[in-house]
């Protein structure tokens, strides 16, 4: 398109607040169940302990990667993180 402009397309973050709260509650319950704090999660993960937190209080949406190193520092399976319903 030598001359016109292009017209470029408003990307939308998207935040679904209904499912990182439901998330968030289910991590929290996790990461009790399996005896950490977050803290120690933060340590073995290597994901800062401010990061941890955000998740738990719904702050942010975490990227996927952050849920699969978390996972691995617990030696859960990442389907544990998401049996709840929306």
């Amino acid at each position: 398109m030598v001359g016109k402009a292009r017209k470029t397309k408003k990307r939308k973050l998207v935040f679904d607040k209904e499912g990182v709260e439901k998330f968030a509650l289910r991590f929290t319950e996790i990461r009790k169940r399996e005896g950490y704090t977050q803290e120690q999660l933060a340590f073995e993960s290597g994901i800062s302990r401010i990061q941890i937190a955000r998740i738990e209080t719904a702050r942010i949406n975490p990227t996927i990667s952050t849920i699969f190193t978390i996972a691995r520092a617990m030696g859960i399976d990442t389907d544990e993180f998401f049996k709840f319903r929306l």
